[in-house]
């Protein structure tokens, strides 16, 4: 069996798309989550600290002589844009990218007056840019979000130039285990996208015409002191989109505190994140 033909019997069942206003729902959902993000999502940071220790080493040139044009993709309310942007020096271009007009307006007010900063609301799927224009993508915990990651991928291998690199973070099966048992009913506050393992993804990354792939997995679980913690942590970051007729009701959530507390560890209640880490390279 040819690699290509192996990466595309590795996609040929791909989960059910997401309805046609899954988009404008999950855009809403981050635009609101803009204010509290910051506070909220340590666990995120942190598992962006893993994509960060990826980088290479800081220099104000590319290999090629040249300034250094960086995207970042889900780029939130800009805090690795500004960090990437201090990181490649004064003469880098930093795009950071968003589908929710509600965090870009966040990272302008923050760091807005930046010149090195580009801020765009865009599609991860329809990227507004050029062909072989970039050195670098950064991408934190957002193509999880993207219900065609082919597509997705196909198009930061079209934006980078040759020997340019895609380094991203992504969520797979088993992300916040702990919290479906605990709600154990359709419909619960949680709701992502169906998520895809690491051959999904490397085959993805072959067919988008990546050679140099490599897929990393790795669990990292945080602690909360109770229930109302947990959700803060999940809705304060945008991620949870209210599905039409889900409603709670007070039964629901004392079931839901008593499933959880049977999880409780030492240092709190327990949430996991299937982290995969991506670093692909374009010939």
């Amino acid at each position: 069996m040819s690699a290509s033909h192996a990466a595309r019997h590795a996609l040929d069942s791909p989960p059910s798309p997401p309805s046609p206003q899954w988009r404008r729902r999950v855009a809403h959902a981050f635009s609101r989550a803009a204010r509290d993000y910051a506070r909220l999502a340590s666990a995120q940071l942190a598992m962006g600290e893993v994509l960060w220790e990826r980088l290479p080493a800081p220099a104000p040139i590319t290999p090629l002589g040249t300034p250094w044009r960086v995207l970042d993709l889900g780029c939130g309310p800009g805090h690795w844009s500004e960090r990437l942007a201090e990181r490649f020096g004064d003469d880098a271009t930093v795009i950071g990218l968003d589908l929710a007009p509600g965090m870009l307006a966040a990272a302008r007010h923050d760091h807005g007056s930046d010149p090195r900063l580009r801020w765009v609301c865009a599609d991860a799927a329809a990227l507004p840019l050029a062909d072989v224009s970039l050195d670098l993508v950064f991408s934190n915990l957002a193509i999880q979000w993207c219900p065609d990651l082919s597509r997705v991928l196909s198009e930061l291998h079209r934006v980078l130039r040759p020997g340019g690199r895609a380094l991203i973070n992504t969520l797979a099966p088993g992300t916040l285990a702990e919290v479906g048992h605990a709600w154990s009913r359709p419909g619960s506050p949680a709701a992502l996208l169906p998520l895809l393992g690491r051959e999904q993804h490397l085959a993805a990354a072959r067919l988008a015409g990546f050679r140099r792939v490599n897929v990393e997995r790795q669990t990292r679980r945080f602690h909360y002191p109770d229930l109302a913690a947990v959700m803060a942590s999940i809705k304060g970051v945008g991620a949870q989109t209210a599905r039409p007729g889900a409603r709670l009701t007070r039964a629901d959530l004392a079931r839901a505190r008593r499933r959880f507390d049977a999880l409780r560890e030492p240092e709190g209640l327990p949430v996991s994140y299937r982290l995969l880490t991506l670093d692909l390279t374009r010939d």
